[in-house]
């Protein structure tokens, strides 16, 4: 098949790449180049070029990231306040008291620190420092009144 003006000119391009990438010498880039402009078919050009890559090197493309859509701030859920650790512990220790009794210290101890974290930091757990605090004095105060009570039975 006859090669077109068009094909020859595509075939100095790829001949020109190749000399601009070194991968030809000036001596055989030249007859080559000479060669193409007289060709007359397909089989012509194809010999002249076969041996060059027939355009850019490909370069791997990265997979596509998948893309999530933006939300502003203003619409994405507030995560909830976590609960206070010193709560956590307050109440663990209160509960904990009828069967080691030394807990209720730690107990009050805890409580009355988790109350203080908990109006600063607005974290969660109010009511668990109180059911320690209560939990503790209770266990104080009944600890104190059996004191007390044999102090004044004894006398």
């Amino acid at each position: 098949m006859r090669a077109s003006h068009t094909d020859r000119e595509r075939a100095i391009d790829v001949l020109k790449a190749g000399f601009s990438e070194g991968r030809l010498g000036q001596e055989e880039y030249e007859q080559r180049l000479a060669r193409a402009s007289q060709a007359q078919t397909y089989a012509d050009l194809s010999v002249l070029i076969a041996d060059l890559p027939q355009g850019p090197v490909p370069v791997p493309v990265p997979a596509p990231q998948p893309t999530y859509p933006v939300v502003p701030r203003t619409f994405l859920p507030v995560p909830p306040p976590s609960t206070n650790g010193s709560a956590i512990g307050a109440l663990v220790c209160g509960i904990l008291t009828p069967m080691y009794g030394l807990t209720a210290i730690p107990a009050v101890i805890l409580g009355h620190k988790a109350k203080a974290e908990i109006r600063r930091t607005g974290e969660q757990g109010d009511g668990l420092a109180t059911a320690g605090l209560v939990l503790g004095w209770l266990a104080i105060g009944t600890v104190l009144a059996i004191i007390f009570g044999v102090i004044v039975a004894s006398s």
